[in-house]
């Protein structure tokens, strides 16, 4: 990457930068490569926050099924965090994971766990797993809340055999001709999956990231404090592919000697770390044992620690310095919060970043932990929070004793509860993802990269105005 001008002398965020477009043979976007350099495995660049509110099992198999990583966070108890990857490395590469729900359960429960839009559906069953039937969502969007779904179970839903799907062209195909949106997937009559016309076309578009195996990749986090060492091996027996080392200064001693105790386990996965914002920061972390730099103090959504600590520094530029000194040392980074538009994710891979982690922006899709509430005017939303929140204290520290706990809430920061809406024209992680990689790809074509390694070499950056990036905005309304 260059500067079409000098390096301006003040520190840079996402907003303050453009990408200036160069001479390209680039003719289409699906000429485009955006599989990261940082040895996780991953097809794409994207990697879901270890935020509560964000990542859990279902969001993290999704996002590995078109090639993301998910982190789960570092916050649930080891049981439930082992139980979580082993479940993420059960789920279908080929097709979508089942919603299951019993048959005694209502419409409200499925409407809370899917949207009422066509492409989505539950499968119903009885006591012991039984099988009573599937329900399109599209079906749920009119029915009573207290509709109990072993009464709205639909025997005609669309079913595919498994074996009658040799490539997502195919199972497209066979949606259209039976005239259905949604369809169980069947091996030897049991129902392994489900599939929509939209995911069979993803599944052209996409590379799962995969172990070796064949399975779904999926990342963990783990704290610096207590026994790090002990946590970490009992994730990688549970099978996870990238081990994350996080706290919120990333630069400090305990942090050093959490990853020194990681590394000399030689686990054999890489091993992430942060956050930090400088070189120095890499160097000491590298050092100490860590494959990847999670880069970026006070971005996100959710974190007030700029306004509560003036701590943090303008993330392009955090980026920037952080990516150059990690090339040096064979590392990568993370670029870790402040993206808010496709264009953002584009900026970070230019200022060297490997790939970019997204937090807020996932936590209202319908993958993400927790159930869909709806506000008074019918609008659907989940729930986000902050990762130093008093509500993140509360699942972190719960079982300490009141005076403990009492002590950790006194000092707790960042937003405890925000409203994240679903758009209803991109409700899943999905969705989101579509509109990332698009946007990411043409970024390419217009510096005329097929690779990430290219479009870090040619792209060419302008420092902008605030007016010149209000300029860049499409109108919301008419002239």
């Amino acid at each position: 990457m260059r500067f079409v001008r000098d390096l301006p002398a003040h520190d840079l965020t996402y907003s303050d930068v453009f990408l200036v477009p160069s001479r390209s043979s680039v003719t289409s976007r699906l000429d485009v490569d955006l599989a990261p350099d940082d040895g996780t495995g991953a097809t794409i660049p994207i990697v879901a926050a270890n935020m509560n509110s964000v990542t859990g099992p279902r969001l993290a198999a999704s996002l590995a099924r078109r090639g993301g990583l998910g982190v789960l966070p570092q916050d649930l108890p080891l049981q439930d965090l082992d139980a979580a990857i082993r479940w993420v490395k059960r789920q279908p590469v080929r097709w979508d994971t089942a919603i299951r729900l019993h048959e005694e359960q209502t419409a409200a429960d499925a409407r809370a766990q899917v949207p009422t839009l066509p492409g989505y559906g539950v499968v119903v069953e009885g006591d012991d797993g039984r099988e009573v039937g599937a329900i399109p969502a599209d079906r749920l969007a009119h029915t009573l809340p207290d509709a109990r779904l072993g009464d709205l179970v639909q025997t005609d839903v669309v079913s595919l055999d498994a074996d009658d799907i040799d490539s997502p062209r195919r199972a497209f195909d066979l949606l259209v001709d039976a005239g259905s949106e949604f369809a169980t997937v069947r091996e030897h009559g049991r129902v392994v999956g489900t599939i929509g016309r939209r995911s069979a076309l993803r599944s052209a578009l996409y590379a799962p990231a995969l172990d070796a195996g064949g399975r779904l990749r999926v990342a963990a986090a783990v704290g610096v404090n207590g026994d790090v060492a002990a946590k970490a091996r009992a994730l990688v027996a549970a099978g996870v592919d990238v081990l994350v080392v996080d706290t919120a200064h990333g630069h400090q001693e305990q942090m050093l000697r959490a990853l020194t105790a990681v590394s000399d386990l030689k686990l054999g996965i890489p091993v992430a770390a942060g956050n930090i914002v400088t070189a120095d920061g890499v160097r000491d972390l590298v050092d100490a044992g860590a494959d990847i730099l999670k880069v970026g103090v006070g971005p996100g959504a959710m974190c007030t620690t700029r306004m509560m600590t003036a701590v943090g520094r303008p993330q392009f530029s955090a980026v920037l310095e952080t990516a150059e000194a990690a090339r040096e040392l064979g590392a990568a980074v993370w670029a870790d919060g402040g993206v808010r538009y496709p264009r953002d994710v584009a900026l970070a891979l230019a200022a060297g970043a490997a790939s970019v982690m997204v937090g807020s922006w996932f936590a209202g899709t319908v993958e993400a932990p927790g159930e869909l509430e709806t506000d008074a005017d019918g609008r659907s939303y989940k729930q986000s929070w902050g990762m130093a929140s008093t509500k993140a204290v509360h699942a972190r520290f719960g079982r300490l004793d009141p005076w403990e706990l009492a002590r950790k809430e006194l000092f707790a920061e960042g937003i405890s509860s925000s409203k994240i809406y679903l758009d209803p024209l991109r409700p899943s992680l999905e969705d989101l993802l579509d509109m990332i990689t698009s946007g990411v790809r043409s970024s390419f074509t217009y510096a005329g990269a097929t690779s990430l390694a290219e479009f870090r070499d040619r792209a060419v950056v302008g420092v902008q105005s605030a007016a010149g990036y209000e300029e860049g905005k499409a109108l919301p309304v008419s002239w």
